[in-house]
This record gives C-alpha cells, sequence and structure tokens, in this order.
C-alpha cells in the first residue's frame, strides 16, 4: 500500500448536491436558493458577524473600564511563599534566575515581592519591584532587596 492507492473507508464520504441540473433533479429553478433577496444572487457573502440587519451584539452592548496598554503585570511573590522557598532550598539569596529555576514565576514575568506572610529568615533578594511592607518586612530582619 502506498499513496497512490489510499481510499476513503466505505461509506464515509457521500456525493454533494447538484444543484440547478433541471426542474427533474428536484434541485432546479431556484437552485435551493429562493426568490429574489440577496442570498439568491451570485457574489452574495456576509461578514462572520452579520445579524441580519438588527443592531449587532458589538453595538448593543455597553462599553464599561479602560484598558491601559502600557500597564506592568508582575508575577507576585509573598513573604510566606519566600519563607517555604528559603526553607526548601536553604539558601537566603535569591535574584530572578534563581526565582525562575525555583518555579516562582517565567523567565518573561517581572517579579513583585509583596507583604503577605510571615518571614523569619534574613533574606537578600534581587527583584523588579516590592511593596513598602515587604520591604519594611526584610530590612526588619537585617536583609536588603535590590530592585533590578
Amino acid at each position: 500500500m502506498d499513496l497512490s492507492n489510499l481510499q476513503p473507508a466505505e461509506g464515509s464520504t457521500k456525493n454533494g448536491k447538484r444543484i440547478g441540473r433541471g426542474q427533474g433533479s428536484g434541485r432546479g429553478g431556484t437552485s435551493t436558493r429562493g426568490h429574489k433577496g440577496d442570498r439568491a444572487r451570485s457574489g452574495s457573502k456576509e461578514k462572520r458577524h452579520f445579524e441580519g440587519g438588527q443592531t449587532p451584539m458589538q453595538r448593543r452592548l455597553p462599553k464599561r473600564g479602560f484598558k491601559n496598554v502600557n500597564r506592568v503585570e508582575y508575577a507576585p511573590l509573598n513573604l510566606g511563599a519566600l519563607e517555604a522557598l528559603v526553607q526548601k532550598t536553604g539558601s537566603n539569596t535569591f535574584d530572578i534566575a534563581s526565582l525562575v529555576a525555583a518555579g516562582v514565576s517565567r523567565a518573561s514575568d517581572k517579579i513583585k515581592l509583596l507583604g503577605k506572610g510571615k518571614l523569619a529568615s534574613k533574606v537578600t533578594l534581587k527583584v523588579h519591584a516590592a511593596s513598602a511592607s515587604a520591604k519594611a518586612a526584610i530590612e526588619a530582619l537585617g536583609g536588603s532587596i535590590e530592585l533590578v
């Protein structure tokens, strides 16, 4: 068997409608297109979102909010998660590469340290951003944060 003698399975395909082949075929005359109107004509094509002339969905629904194209999204890193990472790895120095390797974020993400949870270890950290409460908590334990 090769590509030249492949055939579809028995009964898996059927012939299409042969329209416009005379009255005896049952599909002559208007050829299943009905009488007059745009869809009866050749070259008729409607847009995917056309709703038959009624007010389209994108005009009926209210427009709300504002999408800031300059917004910077951060991957959150809480103090509790940082403490768990210290316990797991035994290290107390973290930079972006080590946080990515630990599975805290993806390499393309920017990381922001947030103040949720308890930190019991002195930590040296390099991240993209940090909240004021997280910064205060780390500096209270004698650690340091460097913003990249």
